[in-house]
C-alpha cells in the first residue's frame, strides 16, 4: 500500500472556502485546498482515484461542501478533524480474526511524543494493512510471530515484532539523511537525490546557542575542505573563505559567500536569522555564477516566513559569555632572571660585557649584582631613586599579564517574531551583541545591532512579491601603541621594548622610558582608533508561476550600500626617566594629530530567470532555467588628517589647527553582466544529467577580453535504483556515482588594471614628494612619473576542475558515505611577465602567464540512529569528514627556479632548509667535523666572529664542498638544503557528535589537521633572545638551553642575533610540528517539558551551556604552549615583520563559556 500524504497549514480561523477549479485532477484539487487553506489529506493510494477530472465551484462554502465536490462519484467516505481529512473506502470492515490471525492495537508517535496522522502500517511480505487515526492509533490483522512494518514520510522504517504483544508503541525516528531533503542550488533547489555535483549542506543547528559574534566562528569545521581563516580572535574579524586548497597565486580568490542571494560579509550576519547553509564545491556546481564564483560558492539562506504557516511564533534567545584568552605567551617575569639572560645573550655573542640594555636602561655587572642581592633580601621596590633623580629599577613585570585582562564578558540578546495570516507571511528579527573588550587599560569595546524584516505577500495565486531588508550596525574601539609603532603590533613591542627588569610604571605614576615604548599609547588612553560600519540591503523579488506551477519566473533587484566611518588619534607618549622631568616618544607639536576616513561602497545587482519543470511519462524528469545577471559596484574614499591639537582630550579634526594636513580621495568602479542556463534531466531517479553554461562579462578588462563562456556538466547513476541490485536495504539502502567537469574565469583583479595610471605628486621645500606643502611660501609644485608597463592584453584566469564522487547509504540509510576526488587546472594566472633585458627600463608588467593543478579529496561518513534508554528514546549522530589537497606549479616565470621565487614543479608550501645533526658538544667535535677540514659555517653566524663554539648547531653538508652554504640558491644547486616541510595543512579533519534524551541535549565538535610544517619566523616570539638580547624570554626557554651540564637540551647554547634560528633560516632540529586536535565547540542543554509551559503560552524553553575553543592538543606543545596552533600559520601573530601589521595589535583567539536561554511562544 502506498501512502500520499499533502501538508501544508494557513490560517487557524478560516472556516470556509472559495474555489473556482473547472476541469482539474482530484490531485490537483486537493493541492489547491492545501496550499491556499492548509488542509491535510491522508488516504491510501489504492482508495482513491487522484486522475479523475472534477469540477470545484465554491463560493464561502464549508470545507465539507468542498470535499464532497472534490470526491463526488468515488466510492470513498471521509472525515474531518480540525484541519485533518482523512479519506477511506466505503465499506471496509474492521478486519476479522481467523484461525491464523489476530488482531493487534497500536500507536504511532513522533521522537516528541506527538501522535503521527496517516502513518503507513503493514504486516510484512503480507497482504493486510491499514494508516493511522487522527490521534496516531491503528487496527491490524497479523499473523502470529510476524514483522510490521511502519512508514511515513520524512522518517525512518520502523519494523516491530508483534510476537507476544496485543498493543504496539511505534516510535518514528526522524530520517535526517533522507534523500528527498531540499538543497539550495544557484538560483534555485535540488533534492538531493538529484544532485550531481559536489554540493555540501548545512542546517541552522550548527548556528544554534553558539556564544560566539561571529558566523565565520561556526562554520569553521562545518563542511570538509571548507577552509575559513581568520587572522585573530578580535570579534568583528572577517575571514577567509576558501574551498578545496589553493586558488591562484595571481589574483587570488577566495569563495564566493552570497547572503539571500547578494555577496556580502557573514561576519556581520546575525546567526540566528540562518535556515542553511549550501557550499557549491566543484566548478560545474558553481558554474552558474560565472566569473564571481571561480573557487567555489557559500550560499547562506535566512528563515523564510512563508514556512511559518498557521503559525505566530516569538522567540528570544540570550546568551552570557565568560571568555579568556586561549594562548598568550608565557614569558619570565622575574626581572632578576631575565637581566641574567640578557647579559649572557650578549656576552655570548659579543665576547664583552653590556653596558645598556636597548633604548632603556644602562646595565652593569655591578648593577646585576645589586638586583640579585635585593631578590635575595626580599625588597620588592621596582625603583630607586638616585642623587640626580634618575631612576634605577629593579623591575618583576610581566608585560603581557598588565596589558590583559584574565577574562572579559560577552552578552547576546536576540528577538524574531514570524507569522502567517494566509496571504502574507513575516518574519522580523532584532539581535544587540555587546563585548567588554580584553584590555586592563582603556579596554576595547565592540557592540553590534542587528535588524532583519522578511515579508512576502501572495498577491494572486500565480503571483507573490516579497521583500528581504537587512541592516546592520558595527562599532567597535581599539587603544593604539605610541606613534612610532605604526599602529603598533603589541605583541612585538612587548617582546622588543617590554624589559621585566624595568616596570611599566614609575613610582609617581608616569610611564617608564620601556612601558611607553611597548604599551604606552594603549595605557595612556590618548591614541585610539574608532571604526563604525553601517550596511543596508534591501532585496524585492517577484516569483510569478504558471502552468499548475510548471513554469516559474523571478526577478529580483538588490541594492546595498556599506557605508565606514574611521576616526584616529595618535599622541606623542609621555614617559620619565628622571623624577619630575617629562619627555615623549615622538614630538608633541607635530606628531599628536587627528585623522578622519570616510568610505562609502554602493552595490546592485539583479537577476531575471525563467524555471521550467515537469515530468513526463512517469519518468522522465526535466528542468531548465535560464536567465540574466547583472551587479555594479562604487566605492569611494577621502580621508583628512592634521596635527596640532588644541587639547589633549579633543575627538574631532576640527580640533586640529597644525601645519601638516592632507587630504586624499579614492574610487573605483566594477560591473558584471552574464547570461546563464541549466538543464537537469533524468530518468527514472536512476540516471541523472546537468548542464550549466554563463557566458560572463567584467568591466575590469579591455575591450577585446572582456567576455567569456564558461560550461559545465555533470552526471550521475543511481545505481541502488537498477532492477538488478538486489541487495538487501539493511547492506546497502542507497548507491550513487557521480562525475562532473567545469570551467570558470576569475576577474579578481584591480579595476583599471589594463589602464596606464599617473599619479600626481607634491614637491616639498626638500624636493621629496609630499602632500600639502608649499615651495617658497608659492604654490604648490605638481609633477607625476611614467606609469607602469602594461601587458599587451589581460584576460581571465581560468579554473577546471574535474570531480568524482561516489554516495552511499547503509543499513537503511542510517549510515551515510560520500566521498569526492577533484583535480583543479588554475591556467592564466595573473603573474610576473617574461624576464626583459635591463636596457628596457622597466621591471615586467604582470599578465596571465601562470599555471597550477591542485588535487585533492574529501571524505564525510555520518551515522545516525537511535534506541530506548530507560523506557525512552535516546537519539544520536555521530559525523566525521577528511580533506586532503595539494598544489603544484605548472607554468611560472622563473627559468633558473630560483628558491626565492615560485618555479615549476613547485609544491606550494614547501619550506626548503639544512639538515641539523644536533649540537656541537665540544671543540674536538667541531674540529673533527668534515673529515679534519674544519667546520667552515660563515653562512649562519653564531658569533661577533663567526667562531663556531661547543652547542652551536652542526649542520650536515649535503653537497660535500666542506662548508655550509646555499649554493646558487636554485633547485638544481640549493647548496646543502633540501625540502624539509610544507606549511601547507594536510589531512584536514573532523568529529562530531549530537545526542538527545528525554528532553536534555548534547553536541560536540572536534576538528583538527593531521599534518602541518610551521618554521617560526625571525621575528617570533618563538626565539627570545636568541633573536635581540633584550627581547622577552618564554618561560620554557629557562633551562633548556645547551650548557655542559645540559648536553641533551632542545635549544643551543645561549646567545642573541643567532643566525640559524632569528633570521628564520629553516632547519631540521627547529622545523615545528603544528598539527593539532581540538575541541572547538561543546554544548549541554535541558528542553523544559511541554506540561511545564504549555499554561504559560510557551512553545519550547530551553536552557544550555555552550563553550567554544575550549581543548586541543598539539606535538608543539612539547614545547610551547603559547600559540593558538589554530591560526599559528596564518594569524597576525605568526609573523611580527609580515607586510600585514594587522590592525593596531595582536589579539588571541578567545575561549568562550556561557549561558544562555531560548524561549518560544
Amino acid at each position: 500500500m502506498v501512502l500520499l500524504l499533502l501538508c501544508f497549514h494557513l490560517s487557524l480561523f478560516a472556516q470556509h472556502i472559495s474555489l473556482q477549479l473547472r476541469n482539474v485532477t482530484v490531485k490537483q484539487a486537493i493541492e489547491t485546498i492545501q496550499k491556499q487553506n492548509g488542509y491535510s489529506f491522508a488516504f491510501a493510494a489504492s482508495d482513491l482515484n487522484t486522475k479523475k477530472i472534477v469540477t470545484v465551484l465554491a463560493k464561502d462554502l464549508p470545507i465539507e461542501k468542498v470535499v464532497e465536490q472534490v470526491l463526488a462519484g468515488q466510492d470513498v467516505s471521509y472525515t474531518i478533524q480540525g484541519k485533518d481529512i482523512v479519506i477511506k473506502k466505503k465499506g471496509s470492515q474492521p478486519v476479522q480474526q481467523s484461525s491464523k490471525k489476530y488482531t493487534i492495537n497500536g500507536i504511532v508517535k513522533d521522537m516528541s511524543g506527538e501522535p503521527v496522522i496517516g502513518a503507513n502500517i503493514k504486516e510484512k511480505n503480507g497482504t493486510t494493512g491499514t494508516i493511522s487515526d487522527m490521534d496516531g492509533k491503528f487496527q491490524l490483522a497479523v499473523s502470529e510471530g510476524s514483522i510490521v512494518q511502519v512508514s511515513y514520510l520524512g522518517f525512518l522504517t520502523q519494523e516491530v515484532s508483534v510476537k507476544n504483544k496485543n498493543y504496539l508503541t511505534v516510535i518514528l525516528k526522524d530520517d535526517t539523511q533522507t534523500l528527498d531533503e531540499v538543497v539550495v542550488v544557484g538560483f534555485s533547489t535540488q533534492k538531493k537525490i538529484n544532485l550531481t555535483g559536489a554540493v555540501e549542506n548545512v542546517s541552522s543547528d550548527v548556528f544554534e546557542n553558539r556564544p560566539v559574534a561571529n558566523v565565520t566562528q561556526m562554520l569553521q569545521g562545518a563542511v570538509p575542505n571548507l577552509n575559513i581563516s581568520l587572522a585573530d580572535g578580535k570579534p568583528n574579524q572577517s575571514a577567509s573563505y576558501n574551498i578545496r586548497g589553493v586558488t591562484s597565486i595571481g589574483a587570488g580568490g577566495s569563495a564566493l559567500v552570497l547572503i539571500d542571494g547578494v555577496e556580502g560579509d557573514p561576519a556581520m550576519l546575525n546567526p540566528n536569522d540562518i535556515e542553511s547553509v549550501s557550499v557549491l564545491k566543484d566548478a560545474a556546481s558553481a558554474a552558474i555564477y560565472g566569473s564571481r564564483a571561480p573557487y567555489g560558492v557559500v550560499l547562506i539562506t535566512t528563515k523564510d516566513p512563508s514556512k511559518q504557516k498557521d503559525k505566530f511564533t516569538i522567540n528570544y534567545t540570550g546568551n552570557f559569555s565568560y571568555e579568556t584568552p586561549y594562548a598568550i605567551p608565557d614569558v619570565v617575569d622575574d626581572g632578576y632572571v631575565w637581566a641574567y639572560l640578557f647579559r649572557e645573550a650578549e656576552f655570548n655573542y659579543r665576547g664583552i660585557e653590556p653596558t645598556s640594555i636597548n633604548k632603556s636602561q644602562p646595565f652593569s655587572k655591578e648593577w646585576l649584582e645589586t638586583f640579585r642581592q635585593r631578590k635575595l633580601a626580599g625588597n620588592t621596590l621596582q625603583a630607586a631613586v638616585g642623587p640626580d633623580g634618575k631612576y634605577t629599577y629593579y623591575g618583576n613585570e610581566d608585560y603581557y599579564d598588565a596589558l590583559y585582562k584574565d577574562h572579559t564578558f560577552a552578552q547576546s540578546h536576540n528577538v524574531s517574531v514570524s507569522g502567517s495570516n494566509g496571504k502574507i507571511s513575516y518574519y522580523t528579527s532584532a539581535r544587540l551583541y555587546d563585548y567588554d573588550g580584553l584590555f586592563n587599560y582603556n579596554s576595547d569595546t565592540y557592540r553590534t545591532m542587528n535588524m532583519r524584516t522578511k515579508i512576502s505577500a501572495q498577491v494572486f495565486d500565480w503571483l507573490k512579491i516579497s521583500n528581504n531588508i537587512d541592516y546592520t550596525h558595527d562599532k567597535y574601539t581599539q587603544p593604539l601603541g605610541y606613534v612610532e609603532q605604526n599602529e603598533g603590533l603589541v605583541w612585538k613591542a612587548i617582546n622588543m621594548e617590554g624589559h621585566p627588569s624595568e616596570p611599566i610604571f614609575n613610582p609617581d605614576g608616569t610611564l617608564t622610558h620601556s612601558g611607553a615604548r611597548s604599551v604606552g599609547g594603549l595605557v595612556t588612553g590618548d591614541n585610539w582608533i574608532k571604526r563604525t560600519t553601517k550596511t543596508l540591503k534591501n532585496t524585492t523579488t517577484l516569483n510569478i508561476t504558471m502552468l499548475d506551477n510548471k513554469l516559474r519566473f523571478t526577478g529580483d533587484f538588490s541594492f546595498r550600500t556599506r557605508d565606514f566611518i574611521e576616526d584616529k588619534k595618535t599622541t606623542a607618549v609621555p614617559y620619565s626617566d628622571y623624577e619630575g622631568v617629562i619627555k615623549y616618544l615622538g614630538v608633541p607639536e607635530t606628531d599628536d594629530k587627528m585623522s578622519e576616513k570616510v568610505q562609502q561602497t554602493t552595490y546592485i545587482s539583479t537577476n531575471v530567470y525563467a524555471e521550467y519543470e515537469n515530468t513526463f511519462a512517469g519518468k522522465h524528469y526535466l528542468k531548465a532555467l535560464a536567465g540574466y545577471n547583472y551587479e555594479q559596484q562604487d566605492y569611494k574614499a577621502i580621508s583628512s588628517e592634521r596635527n596640532g591639537l588644541l587639547m589633549p582630550d579633543v575627538e574631532n579634526i576640527n580640533f586640529a589647527m597644525g601645519d601638516n594636513m592632507s587630504i586624499k580621495s579614492d574610487g573605483n568602479r566594477w560591473r558584471y553582466a552574464g547570461a546563464f542556463f541549466r538543464l537537469n534531466y533524468s530518468y527514472d531517479n536512476r540516471y541523472l544529467f546537468e548542464v550549466n553554461g554563463r557566458y560572463d562579462g567584467s568591466s575590469k578588462f579591455p575591450d577585446n577580453s572582456q567576455w567569456g563562456f564558461f560550461p559545465s556538466a555533470s552526471a550521475a547513476w543511481r545505481f541502488s535504483e537498477e532492477k538488478f541490485w538486489k541487495v538487501n536495504p539493511d547492506i546497502i539502502s542507497n548507491g550513487k556515482l557521480r562525475v562532473s567537469y567545469g570551467a570558470l574565469g576569475n576577474s579578481n583583479v584591480k579595476p583599471y588594471s589594463y589602464l596606464e595610471k599617473f599619479a600626481l605628486k607634491t614637491y616639498s621645500t626638500t624636493g621629496s614628494s609630499s602632500e600639502g606643502r608649499y615651495l617658497d611660501g608659492k604654490a604648490q609644485l605638481r609633477y607625476t612619473l611614467n606609469p607602469a608597463q602594461i601587458p599587451d592584453n589581460i584576460g581571465w584566469e581560468t579554473s577546471r576542475t574535474i570531480d568524482a564522487g561516489i554516495d552511499l547509504g547503509f543499513w537503511n540509510n542510517k549510515i551515510t558515505l560520500s566521498a569526492d576526488y577533484y583535480v583543479r587546472k588554475t591556467a592564466n594566472m595573473y603573474t610576473v611577465g617574461p624576464t626583459l633585458p635591463d636596457t628596457f627600463g622597466a621591471s615586467s608588467p604582470k599578465g596571465n602567464y601562470a599555471d597550477m593543478s591542485t588535487y585533492g579529496y574529501e571524505i564525510s561518513l555520518g551515522y545516525n540512529d537511535s534506541f530506548r534508554l530507560a523506557g525512552k528514546p535516546f537519539n544520536f549522530g555521530i559525523k566525521a569528514t577528511l580533506a586532503d589537497y595539494h598544489s603544484v606549479i605548472d607554468k611560472y616565470n622563473n627559468p633558473k627556479r630560483d628558491l626565492d621565487d615560485y618555479y615549476v614543479g613547485q609544491r606550494i608550501g614547501e619550506i626548503w632548509g639544512f639538515v641539523c645533526n644536533g649540537l656541537f658538544q665540544s671543540q674536538e667535535e667541531i674540529d673533527a667535523a668534515f673529515d679534519g677540514k674544519g667546520y667552515k659555517n660563515n653562512l649562519m653566524q653564531t658569533s661577533v666572529n663567526y667562531i663556531t663554539y661547543p652547542g652551536d648547531m652542526r649542520f650536515e653538508d649535503l653537497n660535500n664542498t666542506g662548508t655550509i652554504d646555499n649554493g646558487a640558491n636554485t633547485v638544481d644547486s640549493p647548496g646543502d638544503r633540501k625540502i624539509i616541510g610544507n606549511s601547507e595543512p594536510r589531512y584536514i579533519y573532523t568529529l562530531s557528535f549530537s545526542a538527545d534524551w528525554n528532553n536534555f541535549f548534547l553536541s560536540a565538535m572536534f576538528d583538527g589537521v593531521g599534518k602541518q610544517d610551521w618554521y617560526p619566523s625571525g621575528e617570533s616570539s618563538f626565539w627570545g633572545q636568541y633573536n635581540r638580547p633584550y627581547n622577552q624570554v618564554p618561560v620554557w626557554h629557562l633551562n633548556n638551553y645547551w650548557t655542559k651540564d645540559r648536553p641533551d637540551a632542545y635549544l643551543p647554547r645561549y646567545s642573541g642575533y643567532y643566525n640559524p634560528l632569528y633570521k628564520g633560516t629553516a632547519n631540521t632540529r627547529y622545523l615545528q610540528d603544528v598539527s593539532y586536535f581540538r575541541l572547538k565547540n561543546l554544548q549541554f542543554g535541558y528542553n523544559l517539558p511541554k506540561k511545564w509551559i504549555a499554561k504559560a503560552g510557551f512553545s519550547k524553553v530551553s536552557v544550555y551551556f555552550s563553550g567554544e575553543n575550549l581543548w586541543s592538543w598539539s606535538p608543539l606543545y612539547r614545547h610551547t604552549k603559547d600559540y593558538d596552533v589554530a591560526v599559528i600559520t596564518k594569524g597576525s601573530d605568526n609573523d611580527l615583520t609580515s607586510g600585514d601589521k594587522g590592525d593596531g595589535f595582536n589579539y588571541p583567539t578567545m575561549r568562550n563559556l556561557s549561558l544562555g536561554i531560548s524561549i518560544t511562544y
